[in-house]
């Protein structure tokens, strides 16, 4: 991101103006004479009366029995969006509407296309997409046609509403937006439908809505998604904006109180998002400005029912969906925030106030915004060309660039076949569903000097044939650096969300990156590899390597479907019959990245048994979100396993539902014991001990284990200015241990300020921190060092079974590939597999005495649940003031001073994301207010 140089004279900068010009003022207006610079003019007549309908045109009150906004007295239901779109379809010429996908549950994801009659026939708006697409790729369309496509087709405008089920208000606007565009007579209707194609998409989220829940059927929050698309809501939409990409997007959101906010953002803003899109979001705000109505501005003195702007929302992770539109689709990608707390039809109208506003700007502007969106592309491909980064820059005018982009060249990236290829292979084709340009290595070719991802260098690095070359001189460079960069370097510590996904850290696969010219003999990738790559005999078998988490997506699949799989047992090799392997299960290995290798001879080795696995939804775990969600996608839906639900009760009272099962997995939450009693502890190692398995996730699943005496590990106290926001750190890899086969011996995990544990003293230490100078990590962290020597994946036998502890969340929104191969490892290994050498009362289903010490210590508090604690960091001469505001909000904030900076942690046991926390914001808000300077925001 590059701020333009003001003026001189000029004092605030340009992306940071907020004067509300003639020409956003005439965007908000009825122009019955005049059409404003860069609209297209309409030879159709229209009038000054903002009330005049075409009558032929279902107006919401008259469908629904109620109007939307001013007056509204309830919330629009699922079917009833469903059955107004389609009612105002087939009454409008001015509409096109379709559907992109379907929920989890299976309900429709519908929305409508909007513009003139002209634009909106089917043929025609597929060539205005067409157009809007080649605007995107300036080595196909040069300047000329990019100005004429600029000057005489429309511009694209995203509404989408609802991707948290419980915010339902900016679906209701959307619809009352679609009635104004569809019937409305006016010459604001005809100014915007002339230059505007609007793609509106009530609802992201219908499961959620059904549920007034914000996460999907699988407790996912879909506004986490965007790059990963593991979600088909999240996946569906992003087909439909490669077929119609936005130049700008609404995200229509809802949050506590009965306030709103629209952009400019709050920073941190991504580097690699353009200067244009940052330029229209403000601009966008302002325009917003002049037309919201209600009491404006909030004040000292007004508080409710006014608009706020720099505050709160950032533009950084890759996950967002204002983000993902402006970085891989050129848009200006906004965030629109309206209090919970207000009455339904003030909700509703101040969503519809700002649709309305924002499409009057982008209608004046849309050949400005055009041309500009052709040089976001330009500018891309001179940049990539000269391995040049964009720069760190801030927007709130108090805060200075912290952290910049280091003076590094990146003109390709190589993802390395050698190992964990099927996740290579996926990655690939999750780079070419954005329209990344990928080509395939045909043969060797030397790197001078090579950037190796875990920090280090190389000089002379051979990338092999099979290797996948990602040049950046191609119009998606701001894409690909977004999310194949080895740190998004953040400009400013303030922390919305994490502060690491770079996607090949996250599937841990080996990565370097060049800023050599390099041009290596390449072919460009047309569809993901995998399947047979021959045909074996009917008595003869297929192979491929355990080696990733789509081979343990497939292993899972076949076993499910009866497959006699087995395991070789002295490598990661899966042999499984020839007979079984269909044209379907050849299709389903391709599209895992999985290759089948063909033998002669029949599959010989160790059998492979699918387990039978019990899904802990016990005291302290929310059954609605986090990794009990997301066990129950990646577990069930994707490797098709059949959970079955365990209670508390359950393993206090013994029952079948418990002893039954062959593998326990415990989610994160809230509670270090689950609830157990001594008796259900008891049960528990007795069971282990029968020869089953134990997997237990990050906070609740290792101090669970921990209470029942089943690990020597304990918990270590975090300095009181430690910090660790969702990074990447390098591990040391037991390579003799089952859980970790397929992975090399160095690898990454993510780390969230999960609990730091001791070495076991009587399992398998799998994962380590490293103690040397090898420890290495990304993203933002303050103190990381603590963990050197730490244990990540700790292996503890009892009897004839183990339990396997993460101190991490492998399954974290099911795109942590690398924490998914070792859950789906330890779900395959045998139960008594762990190797413990000198201690003997490991094998049996007693207590070991460092056991019995490490269940004595007091358990840690419950600061973060799932999640995180907040955290603010202030000056040490404004504690006094910075507590008098926390105190106002709550009594449980703890306090520290290290150094020249005092530090609040503020407890959230339940595990809240900063949207979701009930008074996180207000107080930031107030702090600000204060003039208080924030030196760090945790949420």
């Amino acid at each position: 991101m590059r701020l333009p140089k003001p003026a001189p004279g000029t004092v605030v900068p340009a992306r940071l103006a907020g004067a509300v010009t003639v020409v956003l003022l005439a965007a908000l207006t009825p122009l019955p004479v005049a059409t404003p610079a860069g609209a297209t003019p309409s030879t159709a007549t229209c009038g000054s009366d903002p009330a005049g309908y075409s009558g032929t045109v279902p107006s919401p009150e008259s469908f629904l029995g109620f109007p939307l906004g001013a007056g509204q007295q309830r919330v629009v239901t699922n079917t009833e969006i469903r059955d107004y779109l389609g009612a105002v379809d087939k009454a409008s010429d001015r509409v096109v509407t379709g559907t992109m996908g379907t929920s989890v549950l299976g309900q429709s994801l519908p929305y409508a296309v909007v513009s003139s009659r002209r634009q909106a026939e089917r043929g025609t708006l597929d060539e205005i997409a067409e157009e809007i697409r080649d605007l995107r790729d300036p080595r196909r369309t040069k300047a000329g046609e990019a100005r004429r496509i600029a000057a005489g087709r429309p511009a694209i405008v995203w509404i989408a509403g609802n991707v948290h089920g419980g915010e339902t208000s900016g679906a209701d606007a959307a619809l009352k937006t679609l009635y104004e565009l569809a019937a409305g007579l006016s010459c604001a209707v005809r100014q915007r439908n002339d230059n505007l194609i609007t793609v509106i998409l009530p609802t992201q989220n219908p499961d959620g809505r059904d549920a007034l829940r914000r996460q999907n059927e699988f407790g996912f929050d879909l506004n986490r998604d965007w790059f990963a698309r593991t979600q088909p809501e999240t996946d569906s939409k992003l087909e439909l904006l490669r077929r119609f990409p936005p130049q700008v997007f609404i995200d229509a959101h809802e949050m506590g109180g009965r306030q709103y906010f629209f952009p400019p953002n709050a920073d941190p803003i991504h580097h690699e998002i353009a200067d244009a899109p940052v330029d229209w979001i403000n601009r966008i705000g302002a325009a917003n400005k002049a037309g919201f109505g209600y009491n404006g501005a909030c004040t000292d003195t007004v508080t409710t029912e006014c608009y706020f702007n720099y505050d709160t929302y950032d533009l950084f992770y890759m996950g967002y969906g204002d983000t993902v539109p402006a970085t891989g689709f050129g848009a200006a990608g906004m965030t629109f925030e309206k209090g919970s707390g207000s009455a339904v039809q003030d909700r509703v109208q101040q969503q519809f106030n700002t649709q309305w506003s924002t499409l009057g700007w982008a209608a004046a502007n849309k050949r400005e915004v055009l041309n500009s969106y052709y040089r976001i592309w330009t500018d891309a491909l001179a940049e990539g060309r000269a391995g040049a980064l964009e720069p760190n820059e801030v927007v709130q005018p108090a805060n200075e660039v912290q952290f910049p982009v280091p003076d590094i060249k990146i003109k390709s990236y190589f993802l390395l076949p050698g190992r964990q290829l099927a996740d290579v292979r996926r990655l690939v084709e999750r780079l070419r569903r954005m329209d990344v340009e990928v080509y395939e290595v045909e043969k060797p070719v030397k790197v001078p000097h090579a950037r190796i991802f875990g920090g280090r260098t190389g000089t002379d690095v051979t990338v092999p044939a099979g290797a996948y070359w990602i040049p950046m001189a191609q119009p998606q460079k701001h894409w690909i650096q977004a999310t194949l960069g080895e740190d998004p370097y953040a400009p400013f510590p303030y922390f919305y969300d994490v502060s690491s996904w770079s996607n090949p850290l996250l599937m841990g696969i080996d990565t370097l990156y060049t800023g050599d010219d390099v041009r290596p003999r390449a072919e460009l990738v047309e569809r993901i590899e995998g399947g047979r790559t021959g045909t074996a005999p009917r008595g003869g078998s297929y192979t491929y390597r355990l080696d990733s988490a789509g081979a343990a997506q497939l292993t899972f699949r076949l076993l499910g479907h009866g497959f006699a799989a087995v395991r070789d047992p002295d490598t990661e090799l899966i042999r499984v019959p020839a007979a079984g392997v269909t044209p379907a299960v050849d299709r389903l290995a391709r599209s895992l990245g999985v290759t089948l290798a063909p033998r002669t001879r029949p599959a010989t080795g160790t059998a492979i048994d699918l387990p039978d696995v019990g899904l802990f939804r016990g005291a302290g775990i929310s059954t609605t979100s986090g990794s009990y969600g997301e066990a129950r996608y990646v577990l069930g839906r994707q490797w098709g396993l059949d959970l079955k639900p365990v209670t508390t009760a359950d393993i206090n009272d013994n029952t079948p539902a418990f002893t039954g099962r062959t593998t326990l997995l415990v989610p994160d939450g809230g509670n270090p014991t689950g609830g157990l009693t001594a008796a259900g502890q008891a049960n528990l190692r007795n069971w282990i001990a029968a020869g089953h398995t134990y997997l237990g996730l990050r906070n609740e699943g290792t101090r669970m284990a921990r209470a029942a005496g089943l690990t020597s590990t304990t918990e270590r106290d975090k300095p009181d200015d430690y910090l660790v926001i969702g990074s990447h750190l390098r591990v040391d890899v037991d390579g003799d241990s089952p859980i970790t086969r397929g992975r090399p011996a160095e690898d990454f995990e993510f780390n969230n300020d999960d609990p730091i544990l001791s070495p076991s003293t009587t399992g398998v230490n799998v994962l380590t921190y490293p103690d040397d100078d090898t420890f290495w990590h990304n993203g933002y962290t303050v103190h990381a060092e603590i963990l050197k020597g730490t244990s990540v994946v700790v292996d503890e036998p009892t009897g004839a079974g183990h339990a396997v502890l993460f101190a991490f969340n492998p399954l974290f929104r099911a795109y942590n590939e690398s924490g998914l191969q070792l859950v789906a490892n330890a779900l395959l290994a045998p139960a008594n597999s762990a190797r413990v050498a000198g201690v003997g009362s490991a094998r049996t289903a007693g207590v070991a005495p460092a056991r019995t010490a490490a269940a004595a210590q007091p358990a840690p508090a419950n600061l973060g649940g799932g999640w995180r604690p907040g955290r603010i960091q202030v000056a040490a001469g404004d504690l006094a003031r910075t507590r008098s505001l926390v105190e106002r909000y709550t009594g449980t904030a703890t306090v520290a001073v290290v150094g020249d900076s005092a530090y609040l942690t503020i407890p959230n046991p339940d595990g809240l994301e900063f949207e979701e926390h009930p008074f996180l914001r207000n107080l930031i808000n107030d702090l600000r207010a204060a003039g208080i300077p924030l030196r760090s925001v945790v949420g």
